[in-house]
């Protein structure tokens, strides 16, 4: 079991190892979603709820399960039939209980299933062999991180839609440039807490 302190384990996961702006993990939903900051949240929310579910029942399978019965190798596999299961779940409470949010999410959310920074915080959490709590403390962590690098880049795309940019560097060109920027000023946060 390691022994990091839950507070490292939580500020690693949120500032020095960013799924997003450090690991480059889950691009997908952070270049797809960000353009507004309404559903940037939704979506954020989302992703975190499946962290912190996936985690809760990837790490006991794995632990008590798979691990005992020598079928580590299976690992990603069964975590990503137990995050499309989950994935599944957050989408019919969403179109039945936030239409609007659902609706916005569109095809991001089923994308979540494919999110690699979901796959990622929960085969970190084997691989740097934390206990359960530890676990559940990264995806915490990670799930924030996210949360902050989509609401701070929808700030960043909002104010790209008024900005006076060249022709040349409009839409997608621009969000990647600022993608980057956002992503250099994370790099000030490596060693913090020697993770």
């Amino acid at each position: 079991m390691n022994n990091t302190g839950l507070f490292a384990i939580l500020i690693g996961g949120l500032l020095v190892n960013n799924f997003v702006l450090s690991q480059f993990l889950g691009i997908c939903p952070f270049l797809g979603v960000s353009k507004k900051l309404s559903p940037a949240v939704g979506m954020s929310l989302a992703v975190i709820f499946v962290m912190m579910i996936s985690t809760a029942v990837t790490w006991p399978v794995y632990t008590f399960i798979l691990e005992p019965a020598g079928l580590g190798y299976l690992q990603t596999v069964s975590f990503i039939l137990v995050i499309a299961a989950l994935v599944q779940l957050v989408e019919i409470v969403l179109k039945r209980f936030v239409k609007p949010l659902y609706s916005s999410l569109g095809i991001y959310l089923p994308l979540i299933t494919t999110n690699c920074a979901v796959l990622g915080v929960t085969i970190l959490n084997i691989d740097k062999e934390y206990g359960y709590l530890q676990s559940l403390v990264n995806a915490l962590g990670a799930g924030c991180g996210f949360m902050l690098a989509m609401v701070m880049f929808a700030g960043v795309r909002e104010r790209l839609e008024t900005a006076d940019i060249p022709k040349g560097l409009k839409g997608l060109p621009a969000t990647l440039v600022a993608a980057s920027l956002v992503s250099i000023t994370f790099v000030g946060f490596q060693g913090l807490f020697g993770l």
